[in-house]
């Protein structure tokens, strides 16, 4: 552990000496063996980039764009790149945000402030929408309606369905983050604009690489604010732009829909408080460099990116189809190929590739659908791809001799039930205070808990794990 705050400065050299012996923990960034939580465009020179353009604005305060024009600048034109690759016009508007989740939560809001005479506002998303979707509800006190899917897409007929006289926004995904496939969007905006209700496209995981995928000939629908109906979408620079985290862009068709987004607040002796996005404060460090990444790449190199991550997807799909143990689950048409058991533990084979170095993102069981194995495919995965078969195969065979992950007999538990005191003991049962390498066991307890228990569990988990060492 590390001290933060030792009793005499530590210099330099031996703090990044430490910084880097922490990262060393860390799950490799780049390499193309990582398929979650980063996007690698294996572009030299691209990272130095980008940590320079950083640092040139890392003191810059988006607080108030008077005072700092540059960054005002700068999210102006990360605004404009985005609408005009995402089918806007002249009046188009938007906002530069930290992530996905707080451009969603923002639509979410900007929906509901638009109707204050709403009392119990609602929001209507398929089940297969992002996990944010219900995280914007909950802060924002607005009811969620969760639609079936049929097929693993959003079904319009159901969506139409679910909107009522106190639904604000209707939202749907291209491409859902768990499958990567995308939702009907022409139909379900149809839909919303019949019933004058606002509809926002999450594009947050894809939305950069759908426009470049359909000018290499991919069959995927038209899904942004050039389809009739649609008031709003967002997309993540950080995902297939390849800026450094965190820079999003929520971009709503019209400077009204735009407008109930804002925060404002002068009842006070304070400086006049005007917010178009959640923070206050706000460093132009990962503004600039996403300014940088993008001005570098180009529209060119955007559209060469993702002919290898579409290459790169049909290798490793074609493995999945080969090895016997292991099928599809979800179309590869995007930049995700989901896998599904043919016969071994599938949180078992999630371990064995952790160990032949593929690190993949286990999905739980929801409904009708059964546990999956996520991988989400960038350009850096193409120069790796073709070896992925044989270890895909290898770890098949060790899965299926290994057998099925095998967990201590729980007693009934209800959510009010878990506490600090059973968590670590779970913990302790479970091998985790060795690391994180083997967590079939974990995976396997949390699939067979309903999902308010699963949420219970690793809150208790993660609050668990976020604690400083007891005082020496």
């Amino acid at each position: 552990m590390i001290d933060a705050l030792p009793e005499k400065g530590v210099p330099a050299d031996q703090i990044l000496a430490e910084l880097r012996g922490l990262r060393s923990a860390d799950l490799p960034t780049h390499g193309g063996r990582l398929f979650a939580y980063v996007y690698d465009p294996a572009v030299a020179g691209l990272d130095e980039l980008a940590r320079q353009a950083y640092a040139v604005s890392a003191s810059v305060n988006g607080l108030d764009p008077t005072a700092f024009p540059s960054l005002l600048a700068m999210e102006n034109a990360l605004v404009g790149a985005a609408a005009r690759l995402l089918g806007g016009d002249a009046a188009t508007v938007g906002s530069v945000t930290g992530g996905g989740t707080e451009s969603l939560l923002l639509a979410v809001k900007a929906a509901r402030d638009a109707h204050p005479a709403v009392a119990n506002p609602r929001l209507v998303v398929p089940s297969t929408a992002h996990a944010a979707f219900a995280k914007a509800a909950h802060y924002l006190r607005v009811g969620l309606d969760v639609v079936p899917v049929r097929e693993l897409r959003a079904d319009p007929a159901a969506m139409a369905a679910a909107i009522g006289p106190e639904t604000v926004l209707v939202a749907a995904s291209a491409p859902s983050y768990a499958h990567g496939v995308v939702d009907p969007i022409p139909a379900i905006a149809a839909v919303a604009a019949e019933r004058g209700v606002r509809f926002h496209v999450d594009a947050c995981f894809g939305g950069w690489l759908l426009p470049y995928l359909r000018r290499l000939g991919a069959d995927l629908p038209p899904f942004d604010l050039s389809v009739p109906g649609v008031t709003s979408i967002s997309v993540d620079l950080h995902k297939y732009a390849y800026a450094p985290k965190g820079v999003s862009v929520l971009l709503h068709a019209t400077e009204e829909l735009r407008r109930p987004q804002y925060f404002a607040h002068a009842d006070w002796p304070g400086y006049p408080m005007i917010n178009p996005v959640v923070s206050s404060t706000r460093s132009g460090g990962p503004i600039a460099a996403a300014v940088a990444t993008l001005r570098s790449i180009g529209d060119a190199g955007y559209l060469d990116l993702a002919a290898a991550t579409r290459e790169a997807v049909g290798i490793l799909a074609g493995a999945v189809t080969a090895v016997d143990g292991v099928r599809l689950h979800a179309p590869p048409e995007t930049s995700v190929v989901c896998l599904a058991s043919d016969g071994v533990d599938l949180f078992v084979l999630a371990d064995e590739l952790t160990a032949r170095g593929w690190h993949t993102q286990p999905q739980m069981a929801y409904r009708e659908m059964p546990p999956t194995i996520h991988l989400t495919v960038t350009a850096a995965v193409r120069a790796t791809a073709a070896s992925f078969r044989p270890d895909l195969a290898d770890a098949v065979a060790a899965a299926a001799a290994r057998g099925p992950a095998q967990v201590p007999d729980l007693p009934p538990l209800s959510p009010e039930m878990i506490t600090p005191d059973l968590v670590a003991g779970l913990a302790a049962d479970l091998g985790l205070g060795d690391g994180f390498s083997r967590m079939a066991e974990v995976n396997t307890l949390l699939n067979a808990a309903p999902p308010a228990l699963r949420e219970a569990l690793l809150t208790g988990f993660l609050s668990l794990l976020q604690r400083p060492a007891a005082p020496a």
